[in-house]
């Protein structure tokens, strides 16, 4: 909690847009550009298609040019120059091994950023500000699964399962044969049934012989073009040399270290997790701050209110409506960083009933941030802006 309140705008656009860029090409990557008169696979149910995808053997490595688009966000002069090629879109390259570490290189005329990983570390290389970050990645649990071996795909009545399970809320294609980058491939489209908040639909699509994802995109409610979306426009499998995951910045670049407060960050959410408190009276009292929270928030219903962070960031969640369109308040007593507006003060000022608001409105949702009365409040929600600001000038 203390690490979003004191990163400056640009740094916690930077980590933010890392991490997305870094979970999307770990998963193996992008989207190729669609119908390029390649091979195709033979039609296959989506349950076989997913479990021959997962049960294919993994490749020694992956090199490929791609081309990342980002609609998500509104003109560049939001975040100034930093991460411009990840917050507005780059095209580029992509080096994979198969022991985990990569490499991903963009490039647009704001600047060219470079994002490189292996199991433990990831930095983001900024050469417009010439600023690398870097940050230690969570742990994985090395817990064994007591269903599968190590290694081997769920089964095929498992993944049926899961699938008739996920129709009950969302509306979902079956395996579409179709052609990305020059490879064979399967495509599938899911869009939520209720409660998808301002997100319209979702596509992917992966290699059908190997199966890497090779196809990523989010469409918003209404638009046929995708907020999100990150295209392979070539692709090759092969060993990687090391020496092409292994680039490091310039040596006057200067450095930011997110890691260390990262991890004090995520002690105190483990430590909150250790000691749930919730309801309003129990959370009101640990918090040590009038919180609000009505029974309904522009119609939705109030589920949850929790206290959450550490001894030295104390604050209460409070979550209205269920799923992607639910709205959520997350309330702490103002202090000499959140009256500067933290990390949300650059973003364009709204006026909340005379008070000073910063918000930061996209395709798929909006962020409002306010004080009054000496708390201060973050509001989210997968909602536009004037249904966000009803909602905040409600919470009084």
């Amino acid at each position: 909690m203390k690490l979003l309140r004191t990163l400056s705008t640009p740094r916690l656009a930077m980590l933010l847009a890392g991490v997305v860029a870094l979970v999307v090409v770990a998963a193996s990557v992008a989207v190729a550009a669609s119908g390029g008169g390649g091979p195709t696979p033979p039609p296959k149910p989506l349950p076989q298609a997913i479990h021959d995808g997962l049960a294919a053997s993994k490749p020694d490595g992956i090199t490929a040019r791609i081309k990342f688009t980002n609609r998500l966000f509104p003109s560049g002069d939001l975040l100034g120059n930093v991460g411009s090629a990840l917050m507005s879109g780059a095209s580029g390259r992509l080096w994979l091994t198969n022991a985990g570490k990569g490499r991903l290189e963009l490039q647009s005329n704001a600047g060219d950023v470079q994002v490189v990983w292996n199991g433990k570390r990831v930095s983001v290389y900024d050469a417009s500000s010439n600023t690398v970050y870097k940050a230690t990645l969570p742990e994985q649990s090395k817990e064994a699964n007591p269903t599968h071996d190590a290694g081997a795909p769920p089964a095929l009545s498992e993944i049926g399962d899961f699938l008739a399970k996920l129709r009950q809320h969302a509306t979902l294609s079956g395996a579409q044969p179709t052609d990305v980058a020059g490879q064979a491939a399967y495509r599938v489209h899911i869009s939520p049934k209720h409660d998808g908040g301002l997100l319209g639909s979702a596509e992917l699509a992966w290699d059908a012989a190997r199966g890497v994802p090779l196809d990523v995109a989010i469409f918003a409610q209404g638009s046929s073009s995708p907020v999100l979306e990150l295209q392979v426009t070539h692709i090759s499998y092969g060993p990687v040399p090391e020496s092409d995951v292994a680039i490091s910045p310039p040596a006057g670049a200067k450095t930011v270290d997110l890691g260390s407060t990262a991890r004090a960050a995520a002690h105190s959410t483990r430590e909150a997790e250790a000691k749930p408190v919730s309801g309003l009276s129990a959370a009101q009292a640990a918090a040590g701050f009038a919180v609000v929270a009505p029974r309904k928030l522009v119609g939705l219903p109030r589920q949850d209110v929790r206290a959450v962070g550490g001894a030295d960031s104390k604050a209460v969640l409070v979550v209205y409506g269920q799923g992607l369109g639910a709205i959520v308040v997350l309330e702490r007593k103002a202090d000499s960083a959140a009256q500067q507006g933290g990390a949300l003060s650059s973003l364009p000022r709204i006026s909340i009933d005379g008070l000073t608001g910063h918000e930061l409105a996209t395709q798929l949702g909006t962020v409002i941030q306010w004080q009054r009365n000496g708390v201060s409040y973050v509001l989210a929600g997968s909602l536009p802006p004037a249904a966000a600001e009803t909602a905040a000038r409600d919470l009084k």
